[in-house]
């Protein structure tokens, strides 16, 4: 059976866990190609597994390839793809892995090729750490791995790509980029931001140092994720803006709205308050457990 052939172009967290999912993948044979610019990332893939081999320079790791996805931050992702789109052979599949869709679609799309295919990706899956180290090869299992295919992208290569995704364990969904960055604003980008203003807060403390002491599990689980990579988020902020802005106003509103209950002392809205908040919060993780178990 001829192998497909994958390039991978960036090996952080979510690049390295694409290639150890692949290359884990028993029932069909991938080869993974890989591109870092830093010489020890490229070393500690091949040690870690996560490629079959590496490339001196993008254009070599994309010439044979069947699908590449571009895994670099989403601001150099258009300078990476500039780069390789000459060298792709007729018939290939570019993708991304960027949190943010709209931005990078309207900017590429004129841009591309005739015989290469753009389908944009979207893996929601991640953790607070970041980095090759970081990778795993069952980050994708029973996440949601979304793509925004332009409205005249062939089918049967849409299909494809799910298929070849499929196979890291994700579940595969399709949407148009403006839905994408609308939903992803408010169950990604506004939490990232949220945590990181509650850290933010700490600061106005007269002794944040002395406060820190006593942190419990309510403040380590709230802000985990504002660990995350710092030129990732800045990326999705400067590529999603309007969406983001947007919610975190809302956002702000809802605070407003709660302080106000909390001075007006009355208990029983307070406690309705809380009671909604859990009820909805429930029935939507008992929604995503739906979806995954089947």
């Amino acid at each position: 059976m001829k192998a497909t052939r994958v390039s991978i172009l960036g090996l952080g967290l979510i690049g390295g866990s694409l290639g150890l999912a692949f290359r884990s993948i028993e029932s069909e044979k991938i080869h993974v190609t890989g591109y870092a610019r830093r010489r020890e990332t490229g070393e500690l893939a091949l040690s870690m597994g996560a490629v079959d081999s590496m490339a001196a320079t993008p254009q070599e790791a994309v010439k044979d390839a069947d699908f590449v996805f571009l895994c670099t931050p989403v601001l150099q992702m258009l300078s990476m793809a500039l780069c390789v789109l000459p060298h792709m052979k007729l018939g290939a599949v570019l993708t991304d892995v960027g949190s943010t869709k709209r931005w990078f679609a309207d900017t590429l799309r004129p841009l591309l090729p005739l015989g290469v295919q753009y389908i944009g990706g979207h893996p929601m899956a991640g953790r607070e750490k970041s980095g090759l180290s970081a990778a795993m090869p069952d980050l994708f299992l029973n996440r949601w791995y979304i793509f925004t295919p332009a409205a005249d992208a062939p089918p049967d290569v849409v299909d494809e790509l799910q298929r070849l995704v499929g196979l890291t364990g994700a579940m595969t969904a399709v949407m148009a980029v403006e839905q994408h960055d609308q939903v992803t604003a408010v169950i990604s980008h506004v939490p990232h931001v949220a945590a990181a203003a509650l850290v933010h807060l700490l600061k106005k403390e007269m002794n944040p140092t002395e406060t820190a002491r006593f942190i419990g599990g309510g403040f380590r689980d709230t802000t985990r994720i504002a660990s995350s990579d710092a030129d990732m988020w800045a990326d999705i902020c400067m590529t999603n803006p309007d969406n983001i802005a947007n919610n975190l106003e809302e956002l702000a509103v809802v605070l407003s709205d709660v302080a106000r209950l909390i001075r007006s002392g009355d208990r029983s809205s307070i406690h309705d308050y809380f009671s909604e908040a859990k009820q909805l919060r429930d029935s939507l993780l008992a929604q995503e457990k739906t979806s995954v178990t089947g």
